[in-house]
């Protein structure tokens, strides 16, 4: 028996849609959210069209023009929009029936360099039960055929599996929500062997070694310390009557441990350093978890890992801005200080979950708007965008 993805009505609309603007095909990612039982899809967003595709249309349709780097790019920068609880799921394809036999190859193949993508960027290890089947989806332009599979992506050789594809509405509409803010204090020193000072490889490595602190914290859900095993929703009255979408949502205390345990050995290392940076500031975390009987480790996983991604994201867009805009040949290291991006969240039409990007202080609302609408294929209104936080640096 092959795997159930549950998936927001809407997303038929919008591949119906897309279908009907298809010349030859059309890519994009599946974004959602792994369970146990089943996966929950809650968007799907088309790859965006590079400006040269537009004069490219001479000669027969063939999919080896597929640009996969353009494609794992997109899934990058989505991934960075995702708060905790949601991953990019896998992949579909529209394309037209004579493409249809070289449709799943190709699939298949941007799974896994999809896949290659997001890993090398996570300061985070998947835990060993945890899902790694990922989607397949193919739609026949003319027929509107949709074939589903997944591939564990754990596996250079897995083989398709079949996987139910079933539409569902207000799929997310009792989700829980948590969310926690988190001050940060990381200390990295940079060696003096260090010969160029690469502040990127340094920060990721003091980031690296505050993820394992983060990994290791307790967790205080609605004030108390749950186990890990026990369902989220335990004794939590489910109100009748009221048949509106409303948030469950749960406020989080993060205790990070101060020193190792009496028994651990303590070994100091003496470093000559030439400077160092440091991370301050106070970040706003938020994750979502399906309703149905999630564990308290399955909801503490999700916000750990969103915890430990917004603060590398917003680093690297933040190397990747200094890079834009004062080349990375730069020598001159006096004390500077570099204010982060601030975080955003804005609404999904029809869905009690929030997406979320990043904002420079002189990015205006209209940057952001664009950026939606390029990366999510979604329209948002200024007035939607909350800022979460205040400036870090």
């Amino acid at each position: 028996m092959g795997r159930t993805y549950l998936v927001e009505e809407g997303i038929g609309q919008y591949l119906t849609e897309l279908s009907t603007k298809v010349k030859p095909y059309v890519t994009g990612l599946l974004i959602g959210q792994c369970s146990p039982q089943r996966d929950y899809v809650i968007r799907a967003v088309r790859t965006p069209p590079k400006e040269q595709q537009q004069e490219e249309s001479v000669g027969p349709p063939k999919l080896a023009s597929l640009d996969e780097e353009w494609i794992t790019t997109h899934a990058s920068q989505v991934s960075r929009m995702l708060p905790g609880g949601l991953l990019v799921l896998g992949v579909f394809m529209i394309a037209t029936p004579e493409l249809a036999k070289d449709g799943q190859n190709a699939l298949r193949k941007l799974i896994f360099s999809v896949e290659k993508s997001l890993s090398k960027r996570r300061l985070w290890q998947p835990a060993e039960e945890e899902v790694s089947d990922r989607a397949a989806l193919q739609i026949c332009s003319a027929t509107k055929k949709v074939v589903c599979r997944t591939y564990d992506v754990q596996d250079p050789k897995s083989s398709a599996k079949p996987a139910d594809w079933k539409y569902q509405s207000a799929l997310t509409s009792s989700w829980v929500a948590l969310g926690c803010t988190v001050n940060v204090n990381i200390h990295i020193p940079l060696l003096a062997t260090s010969p160029n000072h690469d502040l990127e490889k340094n920060t990721k490595n003091g980031l690296n070694r505050w993820s394992k602190q983060i990994e290791d914290s307790v967790f205080l859900i609605n004030g108390q310390v749950k186990d890990e095993d026990t369902e989220l929703l335990e004794g939590q009255k489910k109100f009748r009557g009221n048949t509106q979408p409303s948030t469950q949502f749960s406020d989080v205390k993060v205790l990070t441990q101060l020193c190792q345990g009496a028994g651990a050995r303590s070994t100091a290392t003496v470093q000559v350093c030439s400077g160092s940076i440091n991370l301050r500031g106070a970040v706003k975390c938020r994750a979502y978890i399906h309703s149905n009987k999630p564990k308290v480790k399955e909801a503490i996983q999700a916000l750990k890992r969103d915890i430990i991604n917004t603060l590398s994201d917003r680093c690297e867009i933040l190397f990747e801005d200094l890079i834009l805009n004062e080349g990375p040949q730069k020598k001159n290291f006096g004390r500077e200080y570099h204010v982060l991006p601030q975080r955003l969240f804005v609404p999904v039409a029809g869905s009690i979950v929030m997406l979320c990007d990043y904002k420079f202080g002189d990015e205006a609302a209209g940057e952001i708007q664009e950026r939606f609408v390029e990366m999510l294929d979604q329209p948002v209104q200024a007035e939607d965008m909350h800022i979460a936080e205040d400036i870090s640096t």
